[in-house]
């Protein structure tokens, strides 16, 4: 018997900024910048910077239990927790085990991925073929990062670009129709050595999902 096609469905959302703001007027008085010229080209005028001894798992564990509580799902409701950050707390534990164990998900199975600007898409990609193999009902996907605290901040070409921040989703099978319809992943590792390999990198949601590292 063939099994019927599964749905997956966002069914909650939630973010996390810091307090802390630092405008284009801010920067301008730390290289050499200004506001138009970084406005003229990224269209940023401001980003939000984390303290110093605020870690990743901090900003994410606030998203996700936004995201649980828009969703309406519990803790111990969730079957997987992946996280995308290339800024996590430290190489291990991952900042996913850290969510688990906060947001009381005993139930799941934690872990990161690294895949810098679209560690989130990447994510949302295999949470949901998570789900549609029948591996997991529920999962929790985050991204994270605090690149505030690995930025050259004397380099005006990349550090207008960055910010801290987190985002989170909850992923269910819902059997309604729509959901994530599809998603599409591609990188280029062959422009590893190229100054605007890290700063390019992009996501472009849609009807599905694609991305680009």
């Amino acid at each position: 018997m063939i099994a019927p096609a599964r749905d997956v469905h966002i069914i909650g959302v939630g973010s996390y900024t810091p307090d802390r703001v630092l405008t284009n007027k801010d920067l301008e008085k730390i290289v050499d910048t200004s506001d138009e010229w970084i406005v003229s080209r990224t269209g940023i005028k401001e980003r939000r910077i984390a303290d110093p001894d605020t870690p990743a798992s901090a900003l994410a564990t606030e998203a996700a239990r936004r995201a649980l509580q828009d969703s309406g799902v519990k803790g111990e409701e969730i079957d997987q927790i992946i996280v995308g950050t290339v800024t996590g707390d430290r190489p291990f534990p991952s900042t996913a085990c850290l969510l688990q164990d906060r947001l009381g998900a005993t139930s799941a199975y934690a872990f990161d991925i690294s895949a810098a600007c679209s560690g989130f898409l990447y994510a949302l990609s295999l949470g949901r073929s998570q789900i549609l193999a029948g591996a997991a009902e529920t999962v929790l996907v985050a991204g994270v990062e605090t690149l505030s605290k690995i930025t050259d901040w004397t380099d005006r070409n990349t550090c207008v670009l960055f910010g801290d921040a987190a985002g989170a989703v909850v992923l269910r099978s819902t059997g309604q129709p729509g959901g994530i319809l599809a998603t599409k992943l591609h990188s280029d590792g062959s422009l590893h050595f190229h100054p605007g390999f890290v700063a390019g990198c992009a996501g472009r949601p849609g009807n599905g999902t694609s991305a680009h590292p």
